[in-house]
């Protein structure tokens, strides 16, 4: 297999690189301090057709594919996670439910918007007892004359209190079942909750660690009523639904662990060239030579990880296991770099203003979002056959 780009690929990532050196880092951390989201960059963005990539012209995308999103997706996490996840989780888990498992109509409604950076979607899956464990979700809906009424609550859900947020897609128990060894199987369910919905409150932010840029709020859903035709896909089939979602977006999220590994590759490069110490450069100090020259592996193995997870998407293969390694791979890259990164700046790493400080608070959560590390060994170890 061929990892090598197209001209259309690399024109993209050439546009993308340029925008996120050009518009993004230079904004990135007085934004990062205001804990604000740019809407003028997603503006920006959207313009670009980043949020449109993946999806059909019909609906307003650019009839690209997912490859191409994760490629976006890199170049931006170079100088900015948070802007990087606001993308990779707007399209990958905001949009894509909707184009997978939409009707017609909810598809005509809901993607126009969305593929054009107009309105954000949100993914409303985990909830204080539910998250890898979805089995766990205690959010219920009922149907009554002819609505569906949910109750129940969520957190840690990205992009759901923007002032774009137009919808949050949440998953809630519509009934039960018995097994013949007496364990009790929940039927999950997935539902289009439009944003302002009566009932649906939007709780404050959170105070994260990193990401500070990134929306991220809890939500509850008290006496939510939604049409019986905002039923998104089959009855019971939720759960099914939501882990291809999953699995697609840990691609998506790898590409953002490989973009800031690349990032604090860059810095480290550019400053121990220029750094000088006792007469000489530290990069002449096989030490520091060293020390890059391992986060440039970590950065290549992330890379090709996600590429080949991503390219098995797009030719419709079998992609669970390569996701969950193109996801530990490049958490851990990302993890690891952060660290060397700001040990090659030494006190200058420890400053805010510096890209690698940020990236150093930013990627511990890329071993913990869209499955924690241990998830995905689990993942991988199912495959195998464990």
């Amino acid at each position: 297999m061929s990892h090598e780009l197209t001209s259309e690929q690399q024109g993209l990532v050439d546009t993308v690189r340029d925008f996120a050196d050009s518009v993004v880092a230079p904004a990135a951390y007085e934004y990062d301090t205001r804990r604000e989201l740019p809407y003028a960059i997603l503006a920006q963005m959207g313009e670009m057709g980043l949020f449109g990539l993946p999806f059909p012209r019909e609906y307003g995308g650019q009839g690209k594919d997912y490859f191409q999103l994760c490629l976006a997706v890199e170049q931006l996490a170079r100088v900015d996670q948070s802007i990087a996840v606001t993308l990779e989780a707007g399209v990958g888990l905001g949009a894509m439910p909707v184009w997978r498992g939409g009707t017609q109509a909810q598809k005509e409604e809901w993607l126009p918007m969305l593929a054009q950076g107009r309105a954000l979607a949100a993914f409303g899956l985990t909830e204080a007892d539910a998250g890898s464990d979805a089995a766990g979700t205690r959010t219920t809906a009922r149907l009554e004359d002819g609505q569906w009424v949910i109750d129940g609550s969520k957190q840690f859900i990205t992009n759901s209190g923007t002032r774009i947020t137009r919808l949050i897609t949440v998953t809630a128990v519509t009934g039960e079942t018995t097994r013949v060894d007496g364990t009790v199987k929940k039927e999950l369910t997935a539902f289009l909750v439009p944003s302002g919905t009566p009932g649906l409150t939007v709780g404050p932010a959170y105070d994260k660690v990193g990401w500070h840029t990134s929306d991220t709020h809890p939500l509850s859903l008290d006496d939510v009523r939604v049409p019986e035709a905002n039923m998104l896909g089959v009855r019971g089939r939720g759960f099914a639904n939501f882990i291809q979602t999953l699995d697609e977006g840990r691609v998506a999220f790898a590409a953002l662990c490989t973009g800031a590994a690349q990032g604090c590759l860059e810095e480290a490069v550019r400053y121990a060239r220029k750094r000088t110490v006792f007469g000489r450069t530290i990069g002449e100090n096989q030490h520091i030579a060293f020390k890059i020259a391992r986060m440039q592996a970590r950065v290549h193995a992330a890379r090709l990880a996600y590429y080949d997870a991503a390219h098995r998407i797009v030719a419709g293969k079998p992609f669970k296991m390569q996701a969950s390694l193109a996801k530990l791979i490049g958490s851990e890259a990302a993890m690891d770099n952060a660290r060397d990164a700001t040990q090659v700046f030494g006190g200058y790493g420890f400053l805010n203003q510096n890209p690698v400080a940020r990236h150093y608070r930013d990627a511990k959560v890329l071993e913990i979002g869209e499955g924690t590390t241990e998830v995905q060994l689990m993942v991988i170890a199912r495959e195998l056959g464990f």
